[in-house]
């Protein structure tokens, strides 16, 4: 049961998640351009993101301080097993997210929206889309959007 109303920061606070909504953008990317065959380095990591390439060296630093990346100075950046894991559900609640959107918006593209969405979908929540959007005729499952 909810003990009343908070911020997000609140909220974030209250719930002790070891990524802020920023991490997770950048795991779940790190873990996009590895899945696709590319080697993860700052540059094509901040070119994706449209960051600047200190800016991601920053994030990607506390992203390791936490355990989740081992980061070379100039160098690549590897996914530990907690990253892949960690990403890995990043990519399915993009996933979910963006294929019920599709669905319910009869749209070819909801990147944009899923982005802004997906961080603030509790684990429950994003099983349930997804069985939701499996029960609606026409609409295509894959493992990438």
């Amino acid at each position: 049961m909810a003990d009343g109303f908070y911020t997000q920061r609140g909220y974030e606070a209250r719930d002790g998640a070891p990524l802020t909504v920023g991490m997770e953008d950048y795991l779940e990317m790190m873990c996009r351009i590895e899945r696709q065959g590319g080697e993860v380095r700052i540059r094509e990591l901040a070119a994706r993101l449209h960051v600047s390439p200190s800016s991601a060296s920053k994030m990607v630093a506390h992203i390791a301080a936490l355990g989740y990346v081992n980061a070379e100075r100039y160098g690549l950046i590897t996914l530990t097993e907690a990253g892949r894991e960690a990403g890995g559900y990043l990519l399915y609640r993009h996933g979910v997210v963006e294929r019920f959107l599709r669905a319910v918006n009869g749209s070819r593209d909801e990147t944009e929206q899923a982005e802004r969405i997906e961080h603030f979908l509790d684990r429950r929540t994003v099983y349930n889309l997804e069985r939701l959007t499996r029960s609606i005729p026409g609409v295509f499952f894959s493992e990438n959007c």
